[in-house]
C-alpha cells in the first residue's frame, strides 16, 4: 500500500525526538491521527484544544525535546491559540499540525476556512503551509528544527488533500541539533571583570538563561561575596543548594531581593528579561549577558552588554575575578532574606476559627510532595504561593504562566508534565476560577490515565483580580464565583476526590490525596480576604486601599473591609 503524505510528516516528527502529540480528532486531521495510530508515537486526546497547547507546552519545557499537537480545520486549530501562546512564551519547542481544508477552496470563504498564517504568526518561531506532497519532509524537518533550534511554536499547516495524498520520493531532510558555545570576545570579558572587580557593593540577579549554570553562578558570588537574587522563572535553577541566594525581587518577591537590587552599585545581569523597570536600580552600573542580543538593554539602560550563554560566559569570566574578603554587603543581604522568609511564613499555620491559609496549605502539600515534583499553578495567588511556598530541591520544577500570565494553565500543564513523566509526582495547584475555565479536561486525565493530583484554592472569588481592584481604591466588582462542590463534580468524571474546609483536616487530607495512585483532587475553602504582600509598598497602594475601605464601609461592607485589615496585621 503506497505511504502517505501523513505517514511522511509523522515519521519526521518521530525522528525529531516527538513523543507525544496532543490533540482532538477532526475531519480533516484524519489521515494525521491514523498515521499516529501506526507510530511510535502517543495521542493524548484532550477534551479542548486549548489543555492540548497548555500540556504540549509544559511537556516541552520540561524534557526540552519537542512535542506535538494536532487540530482539525478552523475552530479546531484555532482552540490552540492561547495554550500555545503560552507555549512560545515560555520558550517551548512545539510543533503544531494544524489541518486545513482541500486546497481547491482555499480563498473562497468555504466553511471552517481559516487564515492559520495570520493567525499565528506572532505566537510561533515558524508558520507556513505544505502545499505539495513534494514539500512534505522537507517543510516538516525545517518546523521542526526551527522549534528546537530557536525555542517555540512550529505551526505547520496541511491541507487535507495533501496529507491523503501518495507520498512521492525526496531527499532525506531531517533535523540536526546544533550546540554551540557561545561566548563574547576576550575584549568584552575583560571590560566585563573590569567593572565587576572595581564595584564595591555587587550583586547578580539571574534569570532562567541560569538554568545549567548553577556551580557557576555560585562560584563567581564566592568570588564576588555577591547576593544572589533570581526572577521567578529562575527559582528551580539558582535556588537550591545556594549559600548566596536572597530570593526573587518584582511584585512577587521580597524585601531581600529588592533591596540586594537597589542597594548594590555594580549589578551583573544573567539570562534575565525581568520586565518591570522600577525593580532596577537606577545609580548602579548595569552589566548584562544575555544568549539573546535583542534583549540586550530591552527592559532598562545597561552600562555593558554581552551575548553569550551564562554557563560558557562565566567560565571564561571567572579566572579574570579576584577573590574578595569583604562579606559586609553579602552578610547584611543574607540576614534580610532570612527575615523576609520568616515574614513569609507568618501565614503559614494552621489558624482555628477562621478560613484556612493558603500559605498554610500550599506549605503543607510541599512538606509532603516527592522531592522531584512538578508543580504546576494558576496565574493568581495560587502562583504567588507556589513560588513563596514551594522550596526548590533541585529536583523538583515549577511551571507557571510568568511571561504570558493566562489563567487556566495548572491542570492542563499538570496533564503534559504528566504524560512527560510517568513516575514521577504531578501537582496541580489550581485557582477555582481557573479551573472552572477547563473543567471538562480533568476527564483527560481519566481517560488517559494520567494520575495527577489538583489542589483547588477554591475562596469564591478571582481573588487576584479582586485584590488589584481594591488596591486602586474601587470597590471589587463581577469578582464573585458561584462554585459548585468540585470535590463532588471530579468524583462524577472518576477522580478520588475530598472537599477541606477547616484548618485542622488540611493535613490528613494532604496526605490522603497524594497518597492516591490515580488521579486525585482536593477541594479546599480558603482565605478570600488573603493578601499578596509586594516587597515595597508604596504609598498609593495604602492610599488606594484605605479608600477601598472607605468605600466598603459606605457601601455596608464594613466586615470585608475588616477582614481586609486584619489579614494584613495579624
Amino acid at each position: 500500500m503506497a505511504r502517505t503524505v501523513a505517514q511522511v510528516i509523522i515519521e519526521t516528527l518521530e525522528q525529531a525526538g516527538v513523543r507525544r502529540c496532543y490533540g482532538v480528532p477532526g475531519d480533516t486531521l484524519n489521515y494525521v491521527t491514523d498515521a499516529i495510530r501506526e507510530s511510535g508515537i502517543r495521542w493524548v486526546h484532550v477534551r479542548h484544544e486549548e489543555a492540548g497547547g497548555f500540556a504540549a507546552g509544559a511537556d516541552a519545557l520540561l524534557t526540552g525535546e519537542l512535542a506535538a499537537c494536532a487540530g482539525s480545520c478552523g475552530p479546531g486549530s484555532l482552540h490552540f491559540i492561547n495554550g500555545l501562546f503560552e507555549s512560545h512564551r515560555n520558550r517551548a519547542p512545539v510543533v503544531l499540525i494544524a489541518s486545513q481544508i482541500v486546497r481547491d477552496e482555499l480563498g473562497f470563504d468555504f466553511p471552517q476556512e481559516v487564515d492559520f498564517k495570520s493567525v499565528y504568526a506572532s505566537c510561533s518561531v515558524f508558520c507556513d503551509e505544505i502545499r505539495t506532497p513534494a514539500q512534505a519532509r522537507r517543510m516538516t524537518a525545517m518546523a521542526a528544527q526551527a522549534a528546537l533550534a530557536r525555542k517555540g511554536v512550529a505551526v505547520l499547516i496541511i491541507p487535507a488533500d495533501v496529507s491523503a495524498a501518495k507520498a512521492p520520493d525526496e531527499p532525506d531532510f531531517a533535523v540536526h541539533r546544533a550546540e554551540p558555545r557561545i561566548l563574547p570576545s576576550e575584549a568584552e570579558l575583560d571590560r566585563i571583570a573590569q567593572a565587576l572587580n572595581a564595584g564595591g557593593k555587587v550583586a547578580i540577579y539571574g534569570g532562567s538563561g541560569c538554568q545549567d549554570a548553577h556551580y557557576q553562578v555560585v562560584a563567581l558570588a564566592e568570588k564576588l561575596k555577591a547576593p544572589v537574587a533570581h526572577t521567578s522563572r529562575a527559582k528551580d535553577f539558582l535556588g537550591p543548594h545556594n549559600p548566596y541566594v536572597v530570593g526573587m525581587t518584582g511584585v512577587f518577591g521580597s524585601e531581600a531581593g529588592y533591596d540586594a537590587l537597589m542597594e548594590c552599585d555594580t549589578l551583573l545581569l544573567l539570562g534575565c528579561d525581568f520586565a518591570w523597570r522600577q525593580f532596577y536600580p537606577s545609580k548602579a552600573t548595569i552589566i548584562q549577558v544575555d544568549i539573546d542580543g535583542t534583549h540586550l538593554g530591552r527592559r532598562h539602560p545597561v552600562d555593558i552588554a554581552a551575548v553569550g550563554s551564562v554557563r560558557d560566559t562565566l567560565d571564561a569570566l571567572l579566572p579574570r575575578i579576584r577573590e574578595r574578603g569583604d562579606r559586609a554587603f553579602l552578610d547584611a543581604c543574607l540576614a534580610r532574606h532570612e527575615k523576609a522568609v520568616a515574614g513569609q511564613r507568618k501565614h503559614a499555620v494552621a489558624a482555628e476559627g477562621r478560613a484556612i491559609h493558603p500559605q498554610y496549605l500550599t506549605e503543607t502539600i510541599a512538606r509532603h510532595a516527592a522531592p522531584d515534583a512538578v508543580f504546576t499553578a494558576d496565574c493568581g495567588s495560587p502562583m504567588v504561593w507556589a513560588l513563596r511556598h514551594v522550596p526548590a530541591t533541585g529536583r523538583n520544577r515549577t511551571v507557571i504562566s510568568l511571561t504570558h500570565g493566562t489563567m487556566a494553565n495548572a491542570m492542563p500543564q499538570a496533564l503534559g508534565a504528566q504524560a512527560a513523566y510517568p513516575d514521577r509526582q504531578v501537582i496541580s495547584l489550581s485557582g477555582d476560577g481557573g479551573i472552572s475555565m477547563m473543567l471538562g479536561d480533568l476527564m483527560t486525565a481519566i481517560q488517559e490515565k494520567l494520575p495527577i493530583k489538583v489542589c483547588i484554592f477554591n475562596n469564591g472569588a478571582l481573588g487576584f483580580v479582586e485584590l488589584e481592584q481594591k488596591v486602586e481604591g474601587l470597590l471589587d466588582a463581577f469578582t464573585d464565583l458561584q462554585n459548585p462542590d468540585f470535590s463532588r463534580v471530579a468524583e462524577a468524571m472518576g477522580f478520588w476526590s475530598r472537599r477541606v474546609e477547616k484548618s485542622g483536616d488540611v493535613e490528613d487530607a494532604v496526605r490522603q490525596w497524594l497518597a492516591e495512585p490515580g488521579p486525585a483532587l482536593l477541594d479546599v475553602v480558603t482565605d478570600r480576604f488573603e493578601l499578596v504582600m509586594p516587597p515595597r509598598i508604596e504609598a498609593a497602594q495604602i492610599f488606594g486601599t484605605a479608600l477601598y475601605s472607605a468605600r466598603a464601609v459606605l457601601a455596608g461592607r464594613a466586615d470585608e473591609a475588616f477582614e481586609l485589615v486584619r489579614g494584613a496585621i495579624t
